[in-house]
């Protein structure tokens, strides 16, 4: 049959067919591209049209060297037919007619239209156009392989390997920003526990250790009257053994291998000494990823922080490690000297022992963390001397005022909720 002869509706039902063609090609290329490649992949282990386009995007020049000739080859057909309908219809103006109306509609039906759905829904509209493009692929591959032949050898050029896998690895960062979009998808509270657990390999055991002015032992020095004393009022289950000076360590002791001694009366200065296990050292800028994993190979739940010269610089426990996960659920008595106590106009009574990233945590305040690890060392520093109270200074934005002194260090000081202008500041307090 002459397609001169053929009827005007056959010819618009074909060009609707041809319109539908390159709509699908343009949206599926956008749908099989704008999947998420991590999800693709465990989406794969249930889901045959999950594997079928990760295999598809392994090989992306493959897949977008069919798409094309597929997309090309339609929108070719269209316009070719297109013209000759406005040509018959009405001649030289026609074409003219045909021509501009033709450009709007393949941009808005067969190229936004359909890759803005496309990309809202990659997908459902990605993975059983799966199925239509591996079929593809085995009927038009010798034509994809040579064309892809000269594409890669254009890419080369560029400096590009064409066989680059697409999918990089996130970096810790990334990975945050990652968690912190999926809210709504879990729960708050293990959205937190995600993003301290990727905090772990940048915070070290310095940051978290109990320091060493806080530490509690036995000095085998003492008369051991005091020393049973201090072991029937001890709050802890182990204890630090040293010797005239806590950098003279003798080592751990568990009270419940001291329990048979007392049973069978036999609790004296030497067997109390035999019953010591050697103490586990740490050096201070050990990650708590890398602590961590110590302490479950080694099997031990208490380590010293030293420094570089060998001297005590504070105890690092695995609950101290699991807090910064999970927040603090520890009920030893030290967890209870730091209280604190909010006042009507928003300020915070604050122990100046406290850790700098207990109070951002608990106050969600912004502190820098990367000198002094409490806000007593913070102010002394900034200070460059031991403050006296009353003095009132700012830090990072934050009005602090030192409230108690005792023995050369901060007790008790105020925090005042931030200001974002200095001159503010200045105004309030004259």
């Amino acid at each position: 049959m002459n397609i001169n002869e053929t009827p005007i509706g056959v010819l618009f039902f074909v060009l609707v067919i041809l319109f539908l063609l390159s709509a699908f090609f343009s949206g599926t290329e956008t749908a099989l591209m704008s999947l998420n490649r991590y999800k693709l992949k465990h989406l794969a282990k249930e889901n045959k049209g999950a594997q079928l386009a990760s295999e598809l995007l392994e090989k992306p020049d493959r897949l977008i060297g069919v798409i094309l000739i597929g997309n090309n080859l339609v929108n070719i057909l269209i316009t070719q037919l297109a013209t000759y309908i406005g040509f018959r219809l009405g001649g030289n103006a026609g074409v003219a007619i045909a021509t501009g109306v033709l450009t709007l509609t393949l941009l808005v039906f067969a190229e936004v239209t359909p890759k803005t759905i496309a990309a809202l829904k990659s997908e459902q509209i990605a993975l059983p156009a799966s199925y239509v493009y591996v079929v593809l692929l085995k009927f038009a591959y010798p034509l994809v392989w040579m064309i892809n032949l000269v594409a890669n050898m254009v890419v080369r050029m560029f400096g590009v390997d064409p066989n680059e896998s697409g999918i990089e690895s996130l970096s810790n960062e990334e990975l945050k920003t990652v968690v912190r979009e999926s809210r709504g998808l879990i729960h708050s509270s293990h959205e937190e526990m995600l993003l301290r657990v990727l905090d772990m390999e940048t915070v070290t055991v310095e940051d978290v250790m109990i320091p060493r002015t806080e530490i509690t032992g036995i000095d085998l020095e003492d008369d051991w009257n005091d020393i049973e004393e201090q072991i029937l009022r001890s709050n802890f289950t182990r204890l630090l053994i040293f010797r005239g000076g806590i950098n003279n360590i003798q080592g751990f002791l568990h009270l419940r291998r001291l329990l048979p001694l007392f049973h069978d009366d036999k609790m004296d200065r030497e067997n109390f000494e035999n019953a010591m296990v050697p103490a586990h050292f740490t050096l201070q800028g050990v990650s708590l990823t890398q602590q961590l994993i110590n302490f479950q190979n080694e099997r031990r739940r208490v380590s010293l922080v030293v420094d570089e010269y060998g001297d005590i610089l504070g105890l690092i426990t695995l609950e101290d490690i699991l807090e910064e996960i999970v927040g603090q659920f520890s009920t030893s008595p030290a967890n209870f000297d730091y209280e604190v106590k909010a006042n009507d106009d928003g300020s915070m009574w604050v122990d100046g022992a406290m850790n700098l990233r207990d109070i951002n945590r608990q106050l969600n305040m912004e502190l820098s963390t990367d000198g002094p690890k409490t806000i007593n060392g913070l102010v002394t520093e900034y200070l460059g001397q031991i403050p006296t109270p009353g003095v009132c200074v700012l830090i990072d934005d934050y009005p602090i005022e030192i409230r108690k002194t005792q023995n050369n260090v901060i007790k008790t000081l105020i925090i005042f909720p931030r200001l974002h202008d200095h001159t503010d500041y200045e105004d309030q307090n004259g």
